[in-house]
């Protein structure tokens, strides 16, 4: 990304003297909606005031803007496509793209050769920014791209020491705040069926379940885990696994809705009722959760609001730079239906 020459106004101080955010200047010069007019017009001659350029300005002057950014999924099983969480998060991206005249390219990065590929293919000036999805722990993708200071925001994190910008929901309050609501209505024996233990996601929401066990001062025992890879399916094998070890369980937190329609399913074979017998929760909020028998009581993620946080954290990048990484983690929230 180039950099400004010395004494150029930068975007904080056309904020500044705006008195607003940067993110609203932001917005501003991309013409995103949202904006009061009173204060489009503030920032507007703001700029013209201290003679600000915005950095995609002069690169499109430059001939040099692809108006387009890539949502990387580096997903290395085809089914997780299928699941609503991926589609839910590509609609949300698009939806905040909208009125910037920026394009949004969807590609599949899996293994060492197509992320070398598509490292040259970002390098060559055909995006502007990479969105990164799904990103498993070790993945090397995240580093490769900012060291070649290629604008990047990921969707989550790959640990709790991530650098690289991102957007994440608050996971473990999200699956205390469910287990807490377990223990209040008087479950004791409650199982956790988690997604893949190497993504930070899934670790967080086990985490958070391990964490509203231990407040009540409740051990969580291995055997009361089970792994599935967020699909029904194996949320339907983790249930009948954690059957066949406690019959007694009385409360799931499940790490996905999907999951947890499948686990429902799996009750619902073995005779149990729900919620009498075993409450059930899971997590994402999506339609799913209002069409299962009984409907599901979630932990919502802000699907919307992270979509919207994800492009401006990225457009603030393609303007100024990297100039700090930037992490916002978002507020979860328990919807409490029949199945609890």
């Amino acid at each position: 990304m180039g950099r400004r020459r010395p004494g150029t106004p930068t975007l904080e101080e056309v904020a500044a003297h705006a008195r607003v955010g940067r993110g609203t200047v932001s917005r501003v010069i991309n013409n995103a909606a949202g904006v009061k007019e009173s204060t489009r017009r503030a920032v507007q001659r703001a700029i013209e005031e201290l003679g600000y350029v915005p950095n995609l300005a002069a690169r499109s002057l430059a001939g040099r803007r692809a108006d387009a950014v890539a949502l990387v999924m580096t997903e290395p099983d085809w089914r997780q496509f299928a699941e609503p969480f991926f589609s839910e998060i590509v609609r949300s991206l698009g939806d905040a793209l909208t009125d910037t005249g920026i394009q949004l390219l969807l590609t599949l990065v899996r293994s060492d050769a197509e992320r070398q590929r598509f490292l040259e293919y970002a390098r060559g000036g055909r995006v502007d920014g990479v969105l990164l999805m799904s990103v498993h722990a070790g993945d090397p993708l995240p580093d490769m791209l900012a060291e070649a200071r290629l604008p990047t925001v990921l969707l989550g994190r790959r640990s709790g020491e991530e650098y690289v910008s991102y957007v994440d929901a608050d996971n473990i309050g999200g699956a205390r705040s469910a287990v807490s609501h377990l223990l209040r209505q008087g479950r004791r024996v409650i199982a956790t069926i988690t997604g893949p233990l190497d993504l930070y996601a899934a670790r967080c929401r086990l985490r958070g379940y391990e964490e509203a066990l231990a407040l009540a001062g409740l051990k969580s025992a291995p055997t009361l885990v089970a792994q599935s890879d967020f699909t029904a399916e194996s949320g339907r094998r983790a249930m009948a696994e954690l059957f066949e070890r406690h019959p007694d369980i009385d409360g799931v937190l499940a790490a996905s809705d999907t999951t947890a329609a499948g686990a429902l399913e799996a009750l619902n074979a073995a005779g149990r009722r729900v919620p009498e017998d075993v409450a059930v929760i899971g997590f994402d909020d999506f339609s799913l959760a209002q069409r299962t028998e009984p409907r599901l009581t979630t932990v919502r993620q802000p699907i919307e609001e992270i979509g919207r946080a994800m492009i401006r954290l990225l457009l603030e990048e393609m303007e100024e730079g990297a100039v700090a990484w930037r992490h916002v983690i978002l507020r979860t929230e328990l919807v409490v239906r029949e199945s609890t």
